[in-house]
Protein backbone atom coordinates (compact mmCIF):
# COMPACT_ATOMS: atom_id res chain seq x y z
CA UNK A 1 0.00 0.00 0.00
CA UNK A 2 1.34 3.45 -0.93
CA UNK A 3 1.04 5.76 2.08
CA UNK A 4 3.00 8.68 0.61
CA UNK A 5 1.34 11.84 -0.66
CA UNK A 6 2.52 14.71 -2.84
CA UNK A 7 1.89 18.33 -1.87
CA UNK A 8 2.25 20.64 -4.87
CA UNK A 9 2.93 23.65 -2.71
CA UNK A 10 3.40 27.34 -3.25
CA UNK A 11 5.72 29.20 -0.90
CA UNK A 12 5.66 32.96 -0.50
CA UNK A 13 8.05 35.12 1.54
CA UNK A 14 7.32 38.78 2.20
CA UNK A 15 9.87 40.89 4.07
CA UNK A 16 8.72 43.57 6.53
CA UNK A 17 11.04 46.51 7.01
CA UNK A 18 13.64 47.79 4.58
CA UNK A 19 14.59 46.92 2.03
CA UNK A 20 11.27 45.66 0.70
CA UNK A 21 11.49 42.23 -0.87
CA UNK A 22 9.11 39.39 -1.72
CA UNK A 23 9.05 36.23 -3.81
CA UNK A 24 6.81 33.26 -4.59
CA UNK A 25 7.86 29.84 -5.88
CA UNK A 26 6.30 26.46 -6.50
CA UNK A 27 7.89 23.68 -4.47
CA UNK A 28 7.28 19.96 -4.10
CA UNK A 29 6.81 18.36 -0.69
CA UNK A 30 5.93 14.82 0.29
CA UNK A 31 3.72 13.86 3.23
CA UNK A 32 4.54 10.41 4.57
CA UNK A 33 3.69 8.05 7.37
CA UNK A 34 7.22 7.53 8.75
CA UNK A 35 6.29 4.24 10.41
CA UNK A 36 4.80 2.65 7.29
CA UNK A 37 6.63 0.53 4.77
CA UNK A 38 6.59 2.50 1.55
CA UNK A 39 5.52 -0.05 -1.08
CA UNK A 40 5.50 2.39 -3.96
CA UNK A 41 5.76 4.23 -6.17
CA UNK A 42 8.88 2.75 -7.73
CA UNK A 43 10.65 6.12 -8.04
CA UNK A 44 10.32 6.92 -4.32
CA UNK A 45 12.14 5.18 -1.46
CA UNK A 46 12.66 5.34 2.28
CA UNK A 47 16.26 5.24 3.52
CA UNK A 48 17.76 4.14 0.22
CA UNK A 49 18.83 5.83 -3.00
CA UNK A 50 16.18 6.61 -5.61
CA UNK A 51 15.02 9.44 -7.83
CA UNK A 52 13.18 10.80 -4.76
CA UNK A 53 13.75 9.53 -1.23
CA UNK A 54 13.30 10.43 2.44
CA UNK A 55 16.02 9.39 4.89
CA UNK A 56 15.76 9.28 8.67
CA UNK A 57 19.33 10.60 8.92
CA UNK A 58 18.17 13.95 7.51
CA UNK A 59 15.92 14.57 10.53
CA UNK A 60 16.44 14.75 14.26
CA UNK A 61 19.62 15.11 16.26
CA UNK A 62 22.67 16.56 14.51
CA UNK A 63 24.79 14.55 16.93
CA UNK A 64 23.47 11.31 15.48
CA UNK A 65 22.14 10.22 18.87
CA UNK A 66 18.61 9.80 17.52
CA UNK A 67 17.04 10.47 14.17
CA UNK A 68 13.86 10.17 12.17
CA UNK A 69 10.60 9.06 13.66
CA UNK A 70 12.20 7.65 16.84
CA UNK A 71 13.56 11.11 17.63
CA UNK A 72 10.25 12.83 16.81
CA UNK A 73 8.18 10.42 18.92
CA UNK A 74 10.53 10.93 21.87
CA UNK A 75 10.32 14.72 21.59
CA UNK A 76 6.52 14.65 21.40
CA UNK A 77 6.30 12.22 24.34
CA UNK A 78 8.56 14.48 26.40
CA UNK A 79 5.91 17.18 25.99
CA UNK A 80 2.97 14.94 26.80
CA UNK A 81 1.91 13.81 23.32
CA UNK A 82 2.03 10.01 23.31
CA UNK A 83 0.48 7.42 21.00
CA UNK A 84 0.01 9.99 18.28
CA UNK A 85 -0.03 9.05 14.59
CA UNK A 86 2.89 10.97 13.12
CA UNK A 87 3.17 12.43 9.64
CA UNK A 88 6.26 14.03 8.12
CA UNK A 89 5.92 16.89 5.64
CA UNK A 90 9.27 17.45 3.96
CA UNK A 91 11.13 18.07 0.73
CA UNK A 92 12.60 14.73 -0.38
CA UNK A 93 16.10 14.02 -1.56
CA UNK A 94 16.49 14.21 -5.34
CA UNK A 95 19.08 11.75 -6.64
CA UNK A 96 20.59 11.75 -3.16
CA UNK A 97 20.87 15.53 -2.69
CA UNK A 98 18.97 17.08 0.20
CA UNK A 99 18.35 20.48 1.71
CA UNK A 100 15.23 21.16 3.78
CA UNK A 101 14.75 24.78 4.87
CA UNK A 102 11.88 23.53 7.02
CA UNK A 103 10.14 20.20 7.56
CA UNK A 104 7.13 19.56 9.76
CA UNK A 105 6.43 16.62 12.05
CA UNK A 106 2.67 16.47 12.58
CA UNK A 107 1.25 14.70 15.65
CA UNK A 108 -2.23 13.59 14.58
CA UNK A 109 -5.04 12.28 16.78
CA UNK A 110 -7.26 10.86 14.06
CA UNK A 111 -7.90 13.84 11.78
CA UNK A 112 -7.06 16.34 14.54
CA UNK A 113 -3.70 18.08 14.85
CA UNK A 114 -2.34 18.11 18.42
CA UNK A 115 1.26 19.17 17.98
CA UNK A 116 3.94 20.07 15.45
CA UNK A 117 7.71 20.13 15.41
CA UNK A 118 8.88 22.62 12.77
CA UNK A 119 12.38 21.39 11.96
CA UNK A 120 14.45 24.27 10.56
CA UNK A 121 17.80 23.95 8.76
CA UNK A 122 20.04 26.79 7.68
CA UNK A 123 22.71 26.89 4.97
CA UNK A 124 25.46 26.66 7.61
CA UNK A 125 24.45 23.12 8.54
CA UNK A 126 22.66 24.02 11.78
CA UNK A 127 19.29 22.54 12.75
CA UNK A 128 16.68 23.21 15.41
CA UNK A 129 13.12 22.12 16.03
CA UNK A 130 10.37 24.44 17.25
CA UNK A 131 7.63 22.65 19.15
CA UNK A 132 4.17 24.08 18.47
CA UNK A 133 1.27 23.09 20.67
CA UNK A 134 -1.27 24.47 23.09
CA UNK A 135 -0.61 24.45 26.83
CA UNK A 136 -3.35 21.85 27.33
CA UNK A 137 -2.37 19.95 24.14
CA UNK A 138 -5.87 20.42 22.75
CA UNK A 139 -6.71 20.45 19.03
CA UNK A 140 -4.85 23.02 16.93
CA UNK A 141 -7.25 24.96 14.72
CA UNK A 142 -6.49 26.99 11.63
CA UNK A 143 -6.91 30.30 13.55
CA UNK A 144 -4.62 29.37 16.44
CA UNK A 145 -1.27 31.22 16.63
CA UNK A 146 1.48 29.27 18.36
CA UNK A 147 4.51 31.27 19.48
CA UNK A 148 8.15 30.26 19.71
CA UNK A 149 11.26 32.28 20.49
CA UNK A 150 13.78 32.42 17.63
CA UNK A 151 16.92 30.56 18.68
CA UNK A 152 18.77 29.85 15.42
CA UNK A 153 20.28 32.08 12.75
CA UNK A 154 18.47 31.43 9.47
CA UNK A 155 18.82 34.34 7.06
CA UNK A 156 21.98 36.49 7.27
CA UNK A 157 19.72 39.45 6.52
CA UNK A 158 17.62 39.00 9.68
CA UNK A 159 18.85 39.39 13.25
CA UNK A 160 18.41 36.94 16.13
CA UNK A 161 15.82 38.92 18.09
CA UNK A 162 12.13 38.20 18.35
CA UNK A 163 10.17 35.08 17.59
CA UNK A 164 7.80 33.17 15.37
CA UNK A 165 4.02 32.78 15.30
CA UNK A 166 2.98 29.55 13.56
CA UNK A 167 -0.44 28.75 12.10
CA UNK A 168 -1.47 25.34 10.71
CA UNK A 169 -4.43 24.32 8.61
CA UNK A 170 -4.22 20.57 7.99
CA UNK A 171 -7.12 19.10 6.05
CA UNK A 172 -7.62 15.79 4.26
CA UNK A 173 -7.23 17.45 0.86
CA UNK A 174 -4.95 20.41 1.60
CA UNK A 175 -2.25 21.79 3.90
CA UNK A 176 -1.58 25.47 4.61
CA UNK A 177 1.11 26.79 6.99
CA UNK A 178 1.95 30.37 7.91
CA UNK A 179 5.04 31.53 9.80
CA UNK A 180 5.10 35.15 10.97
CA UNK A 181 8.52 36.28 12.19
CA UNK A 182 8.84 39.54 14.14
CA UNK A 183 12.16 40.98 15.29
CA UNK A 184 13.89 44.23 16.14
CA UNK A 185 15.07 44.68 12.57
CA UNK A 186 11.69 44.08 10.97
CA UNK A 187 10.11 40.78 10.13
CA UNK A 188 9.03 38.26 7.56
CA UNK A 189 5.87 36.36 6.64
CA UNK A 190 6.39 32.95 5.04
CA UNK A 191 3.60 30.71 3.81
CA UNK A 192 3.46 27.19 2.42
CA UNK A 193 0.24 25.77 1.01
CA UNK A 194 -0.98 23.27 -1.52
CA UNK A 195 -3.28 20.33 -2.27
CA UNK A 196 -2.62 16.75 -1.18
CA UNK A 197 -2.78 13.83 -3.59
CA UNK A 198 -1.32 10.31 -3.75
CA UNK A 199 2.33 10.18 -4.77
CA UNK A 200 2.80 8.22 -7.98
CA UNK A 201 5.56 7.74 -10.55
CA UNK A 202 3.62 9.97 -12.94
CA UNK A 203 3.35 12.72 -10.31
CA UNK A 204 7.10 12.46 -9.56
CA UNK A 205 8.16 12.69 -13.21
CA UNK A 206 5.71 15.50 -13.99
CA UNK A 207 6.79 17.58 -10.98
CA UNK A 208 10.49 17.16 -11.80
CA UNK A 209 9.92 18.18 -15.41
CA UNK A 210 8.16 21.33 -14.22
CA UNK A 211 10.57 22.06 -11.35
CA UNK A 212 13.86 20.25 -12.11
CA UNK A 213 16.50 19.17 -9.61
CA UNK A 214 14.29 19.25 -6.51
CA UNK A 215 16.27 20.30 -3.42
CA UNK A 216 19.19 21.52 -5.56
CA UNK A 217 16.80 24.00 -7.16
CA UNK A 218 15.75 25.11 -3.65
CA UNK A 219 19.29 25.92 -2.51
CA UNK A 220 20.00 27.74 -5.79
CA UNK A 221 16.90 29.91 -5.32
CA UNK A 222 17.92 30.70 -1.73
CA UNK A 223 21.28 32.04 -2.92
CA UNK A 224 19.59 33.96 -5.75
CA UNK A 225 17.30 35.72 -3.29
CA UNK A 226 20.25 36.45 -0.98
CA UNK A 227 22.10 38.09 -3.87
CA UNK A 228 19.08 40.27 -4.64
CA UNK A 229 18.84 41.39 -0.99
CA UNK A 230 22.54 42.18 -0.90
CA UNK A 231 22.22 44.28 -4.06
CA UNK A 232 19.28 46.13 -2.45
CA UNK A 233 21.53 47.11 0.46
CA UNK A 234 20.26 44.73 3.14
CA UNK A 235 22.60 44.46 6.15
CA UNK A 236 24.55 41.20 6.29
CA UNK A 237 24.80 39.66 9.77
CA UNK A 238 27.48 37.07 10.52
CA UNK A 239 26.50 33.68 11.86
CA UNK A 240 26.28 33.60 15.67
CA UNK A 241 26.95 30.56 17.82
CA UNK A 242 24.54 27.76 16.80
CA UNK A 243 21.94 26.62 19.38
CA UNK A 244 22.88 23.90 21.83
CA UNK A 245 19.35 22.53 22.21
CA UNK A 246 17.59 20.40 19.59
CA UNK A 247 14.00 21.48 20.20
CA UNK A 248 12.72 24.79 21.58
Amino acid sequence: MNTAEHVAASTCHTRRGGPAHAFRYAVDYVLIDPRARQMGPRLFSRNRFNLLSVHDADHGSKSGASCGVDWAEAEFARRGLRQMHLRLLTQPRCLGYVFNPVSFWLAMDGDDLRGVIAEVNNTYGDRIGYFCGKDDLSIIGRDDRLDAQKLMHVSPFQDMSGGYAFQFDVRQDRIAIRIDYSGDGGGLVATLSGPRRPLSDTVIVTSLLRRPFGALRTIALIHWQALQLKLKGATFRPRPQPPSQEVN
